[in-house]
């Protein structure tokens, strides 16, 4: 705040100060002008050298209130007050974290081709069941044990099972189910899949390699994936009795994903039928979360799961998993992560149980958080009836298999891009301090918006004008001529 300082000035006898008066006790100033004493003087004098706007108005030069000053108070104090109520709402907004979704399409000359995980759903071929096979599975797969003669199923003798064993050699083989396959114009075979374990036991995933996945560079059908495929109906296994793993459908189960993650295939998966050409159209999704406290997802800086290069909602779900049954069963399912003992199907109630525990407390005892940079595929599926009646017989010469038996077991599968673009959708902060500051610096846009009630309600002018410059605002009180003048200015 400005400092006035005050003296008293003593003139020789016969000088005088010229224009300087001291009647009714005031004190003259240098500059000739005469200050009143007292407290409103002071305050008086305060406003005129404060940079608050509007106070010199209300207060004037000598601290007397009259109807411009009392206009001008009201109009500080409005001021104030919405400047109080705006820097409320603003800072419990701010503190709120609000978001944004930002999204947009890019489009590329070549697309790296997602991973695809494919399940029979029946895990056991019946003719590779051996006895002890089918005695160690009967809890598993509902199956009565085949009893010897002269022994119930109970005195059976069987070694312990080696369930990976049974996995591998008792499902379903590719290489007798894959009847066809093409990739972008080339031919492929059952070496390009992989074996992995789901919930539906042995699997397959084609374009699973991190290091070199495959890439397309058209979209449409026929640039990407084709499958024709023979689900065996005949190795289902027959159903004595329902089971948590017992199925009644028939098809394969279908998960399309990054090669960052594992399948999740028996939530996350889809169903193919037999007896039908399956279009998947794909769209490759980017999406990018925000961290706390706007948001909920897990940074990439922070240690990854045990067993896992990259973390992902589906591998924390499998850890979870695996170590639920660890904790109650002492062993894990074979498509769980861990070293211990795979489960033998005299633990599957046990196992049962534990995910059911889990289930009810997932968020709780299991927080899976959504990672922070995220890849998907939007999906849209149709399907048209095979084989139609010229091919049936064609089919059945060249596989040497009834009309009746390609009907109910072959299925074609064609997954594809539906262009070479993909799509990136964004959280941002609605604003940050920087924001919030920036709402504070509004109103300087309208630092020459100038209104003089008292002008308007003593000189009443013949016209009331207003002129919009960019993001200044003027009102101008003028007579008509003197308008025309003047908006002829502002456009030269």
């Amino acid at each position: 705040m400005p400092i006035e300082f005050v003296c008293k000035i003593k003139f020789a006898e016969g000088d005088e100060a010229k224009g300087a008066s001291t009647e009714g006790g005031g004190t003259v100033m240098l500059d000739g002008l005469p200050r009143q004493k007292g407290g409103m003087a002071d305050l008086a004098s305060f406003a005129s050298s404060s940079s608050l706007h509007g106070l010199a108005r209300v207060l004037g030069t000598s601290g007397r209130l009259g109807f411009r000053q009392t206009l001008w108070g009201l109009a500080l104090l409005a001021s104030l007050g919405l400047f109080l109520y705006q820097a409320t709402w603003s800072t419990a907004t701010y503190l709120e974290r609000p978001h944004l979704a930002a999204m947009r399409e890019e489009t590329r000359r070549e697309l790296t081709f997602p991973a695809i995980t494919l399940c029979n759903v029946n895990r056991f071929r019946f003719s590779a069941l051996t006895d002890a096979d089918i005695y160690h599975l009967a809890n598993l797969t509902g199956l009565p044990p085949k009893s010897r003669k002269g022994h119930r199923p109970s005195e059976l003798q069987y070694p312990p099972p080696d369930m990976l064993d049974i996995f591998q050699r008792t499902g379903h083989q590719l290489e007798d189910m894959l009847k066809s396959c093409n990739f972008s114009g080339q031919n492929c075979s059952s070496e390009d899949f992989s074996v992995v374990y789901t919930r539906y036991g042995k699997c397959y995933t084609f374009n699973g390699n991190k290091t070199s996945p495959k890439r397309v560079r058209q979209g449409g059908t026929g640039n990407g994936l084709e499958l024709m495929l023979d689900i065996q109906q005949d190795e289902y296994l027959p159903i004595w009795r329902e089971t948590n793993e017992t199925t009644l459908e028939a098809g394969i189960r279908v998960q399309i994903h990054s090669q960052n993650e594992p399948p999740y295939i028996h939530q996350l998966g889809f169903g193919v039928s037999p007896g039908f050409q399956t279009f998947v159209s794909c769209q490759e999704q980017r999406l990018t979360y925000l961290p706390q406290p706007w948001g909920n997802c897990r940074a990439s800086s922070e240690p990854v799961i045990p067993g896992y290069d990259t973390y992902s909602v589906s591998a924390c779900r499998l850890h979870c998993e695996s170590t639920q049954v660890q904790r109650e069963c002492n062993c894990r399912m074979v498509h769980m992560p861990g070293n211990a003992d795979i489960c033998t199907p005299s633990k599957i109630k046990c196992v049962d149980k534990a995910l059911a525990l889990l289930q009810k407390s997932t968020g709780d005892s299991c927080p899976c958080e959504t990672p922070c940079k995220l890849t998907r595929y939007g999906k849209e599926l149709s399907m048209v009836k095979i084989p139609s009646r010229g091919s049936a017989r064609y089919l059945s010469r060249k596989y040497q298999k009834s009309e009746e038996y390609i009907r109910d077991n072959f299925l074609i599968l064609d997954i594809f891009f539906e262009a070479l673009n993909y799509e990136t959708i964004e959280q941002k902060k609605a604003y940050d301090i920087a924001g919030l500051l920036g709402r504070f610096t509004i109103p300087t846009h309208y630092k020459h918006l100038y209104c003089n009630c008292y002008e308007v309600l003593n000189s009443r002018p013949s016209s009331f004008k207003m002129f919009i410059f960019g993001t200044q605002i003027k009102i101008f009180l003028m007579k008509p001529k003197s308008f025309l003048v003047l908006h002829r200015q502002q456009r030269n």
